[in-house]
């Protein structure tokens, strides 16, 4: 492929608000080209800065207008796709103010695929794998807009931390009062 054909089509993506892609989805929107020479254009695209390799076999759209504030939830979506995901633990106990200390640059999610840590230019991403089936997962989460994956209530959040075995030092009990 050509860099303009590759701006093209990445700057097509982004309209439709993909700016996240996998090697595979990169594989889709160019089909004409074999395996070795996708792999090839990849590095040329990240050499020339117009990708961004996040993780393995994932890249972000560095020209992209649609990217939004949670690039990293965005990243984990697609890390994860095909699993349920959600925020949850330290992130939303921090987020409602449970917990004193603000995880920098750092996202906790359950996960109904694989555990795994994920170091990217835009934090490090943690999965751990629940058991959980997807009804009570729904239950014990919701949708906010403007956000790619839905987040824990404080209840869920704070069980989450104590299952995975977590340091509960931090909590503030009286934050807890209204779960």
């Amino acid at each position: 492929m050509n860099k303009i054909d590759a701006i093209n089509k990445l700057a097509a993506l982004d309209r439709a608000g993909v700016y996240v892609l996998s090697k595979g989805d990169l594989a889709k929107a160019f089909p004409q080209e074999k395996e070795k020479a996708l792999e090839k254009s990849l590095q040329r695209l990240v050499g020339d800065g117009i990708l961004q390799r996040v993780a393995k076999g994932v890249y972000v759209n560095t020209m992209a207008k649609s990217k939004k504030g949670q690039v990293i939830e965005d990243i984990a979506s697609v890390l994860r796709r095909g699993h349920f995901s959600y925020v949850t633990r330290e992130s939303m106990l921090s987020e409602y103010g449970v917990i004193s200390q603000v995880p920098m640059s750092r996202i906790t999610l359950m996960t109904t695929g694989a555990n795994g840590i994920y170091e990217t230019p835009y934090g490090v991403i943690e999965f751990t794998h629940t058991k959980r089936r997807p009804a009570e997962l729904i239950a014990r989460t919701m949708s906010v807009k403007g956000r790619p994956l839905r987040i824990a209530t404080k209840q869920a959040a704070l069980a989450d931390l104590v299952r995975a075995g977590r340091n509960t030092d931090m909590i503030d009990k009286e934050a807890l009062s209204d779960a």
